[in-house]
């Protein structure tokens, strides 16, 4: 199967992995250890996983668990639960156990496939319905499946504080691979560079789907490292790659420097998750010479929804680019769209939106107006139909591409019996584009520090998303309605 410029992928996964694996070459290789993973062994292994998992009595679309790092033995695993016709549960592995186990038991999911490194912290939180998946030695008929039933469930913070499961339908999953395809202009001979964690949607969307869709390969690693990206890069051979801001910063700031062949042989880099600063843009683009396009993207878009033009040319820093392959518009809260130059509020449309937020009807209901997604950003559109971000209408903070909601850094922070008052927020940051902070009331009589509240975090919601520092103030600040004002503690106490 090939891609269309102008129409969306038809079929399933298991079709689009059938049709690589009949045309044959690599699909994966892994610059770390050496290995290599082609089409049809790749195929081969999901067929009879998915057999297996299908004569175990896992049903159509019933949520799979998969928990692991980028590597050989998580995509095989990815790729036989798709292949099967089940839907993937993908588990952050950033996530605190309080995220983890909640995403084990509110999925579902009755069998995980579970890294070797993860097995302790899986057997801590997992309910007693799930357990790891083991071989049968039997085998079922595959299930029949359609375009519209679920493939992927990945979990993303709110603001409630309670992460949201995005569902995927076959055809939307398809479709994020596809609008990178598109944009990219990715060939065969394409091979990208897949550094992001598959857990997150920009990993498993821009780099896995849009390997897949395009008919390229992937060169896959476990884990960034500064100081081995482009010798990595090298190995694997790749002609483009997809990372966030962070990474780009940190491949500025570090020694390392592409070799002449590597750069001769890259087309592009794409920056998404989060807003990339101008000034470290050009220069990084001044230092390697390769041009960053930059780009937004969602969970609930199957990542890419706006893009910036494959020509340099037609770049607009500080955009995060138009609509290509989707429709984007600005629109007020009443959803009437506004006039070039307004702000509002950022929508998109296109076979890349999400089916749903899993068993939540109203959050559902509340992120559309009529077939648009509310994005939950506030932005402009040029009369070319670049978009600008100007803010967020949710209160996410985003720290390094991860989305992190202050809620729950906030009842972390409420178990702690002085705790009167407690709001975390984002605080600006050059590595981390933003970093955690959070703001406590104690109790009068309390002789808690906040290295002892900093501690309590990083034991509840991990240490990424634990804040650098708790600030104990008298008071919090508050609207009339008594509701804690979160956005104002960061001018409050740093005075911007």
């Amino acid at each position: 199967m090939t891609f269309d410029q102008d129409t969306p992928p038809t079929g399933t996964l298991r079709d689009w992995v059938d049709a690589r694996a009949d045309v044959g070459g690599t699909a994966f290789v892994f610059p770390e250890t050496g290995e290599t993973l082609d089409w049809p062994e790749l195929r081969a292994y999901a067929a009879q996983v998915a057999g297996d998992l299908t004569a175990q009595g896992i049903a159509k679309g019933e949520s799979v668990a998969v928990m692991h790092p980028n590597g050989l033995e998580g995509i095989k695993a990815l790729f036989a639960v798709l292949y099967g016709g089940f839907r993937v549960t993908m588990l952050n592995l950033a996530a605190g156990p309080d995220a983890l186990g909640y995403a084990m038991e509110h999925s579902e999911a009755r069998v995980a496939f579970v890294h070797d490194d993860q097995l302790d912290v899986f057997k801590q939180v997992r309910p007693d319905a799930l357990r790891l998946y083991e071989p049968s030695n039997t085998s079922a008929d595959l299930h029949a499946v359609a375009a519209t039933d679920d493939a992927l469930l990945m979990y993303t913070s709110g603001t409630t504080g309670r992460p949201k499961g995005v569902v995927h339908t076959q055809s939307s999953l398809l479709a994020g691979g596809w609008t990178v395809s598109v944009a990219h202009q990715l060939t065969p001979e394409d091979r990208g560079m897949g550094v992001l964690p598959f857990y997150h949607i920009n990993g498993l969307c821009v780099s896995v789907m849009g390997s897949l869709v395009s008919g390229g390969s992937l060169a896959m690693v476990s884990r960034f490292s500064a100081s081995r990206f482009w010798q990595q890069a090298e190995d694997g051979s790749i002609t483009w790659f997809s990372v966030v801001p962070t990474i780009i910063s940190h491949l500025l700031h570090g020694q390392a420097e592409p070799s002449a062949t590597l750069k001769a042989r890259l087309r592009f880099a794409r920056s998404a998750s989060s807003a990339l600063a101008i000034e470290t843009q050009r220069a990084f683009q001044d230092r390697f010479g390769l041009a960053i396009v930059e780009s937004l993207g969602l969970t609930e878009t199957a990542a890419q929804c706006l893009v910036n033009p494959l020509d340099p040319a037609l770049h607009k820093i500080g955009s995060a680019g138009k609509a290509i392959s989707n429709e984007a518009r600005i629109a007020d809260d009443t959803g009437t769209e506004c006039a070039p130059g307004i702000e509002g509020e950022i929508q998109i449309r296109g076979p890349n939106v999400m089916k749903e937020y899993l068993k939540n009807p109203e959050a559902t209901a509340g992120t559309f107006h009529g077939d648009w997604l509310r994005t939950g950003d506030l932005g402009r559109m040029d009369a070319d139909g670049y978009v600008f971000v100007t803010g967020r209408l949710k209160e996410l903070i985003i720290k390094g591409g991860e989305n992190i909601a202050p809620r729950e850094i906030d009842e972390a922070l409420y178990e702690h019996p002085d705790v009167v008052e407690a709001a975390a927020f984002a605080r600006p940051c050059a590595q981390y584009g933003e970093r955690v902070e959070a703001a406590v009331r104690l109790s009068e009589t309390s002789t808690a520090t906040s290295e002892e509240l900093r501690l309590l975090c990083v034991e509840r919601v991990g240490k990424f998303k634990a804040p650098e520092q708790v600030h104990i103030l008298d008071e919090l600040p508050k609207g009339p309605s008594g509701k804690i004002q979160r956005l104002y503690l960061n001018k409050m106490l740093h005075g911007a």
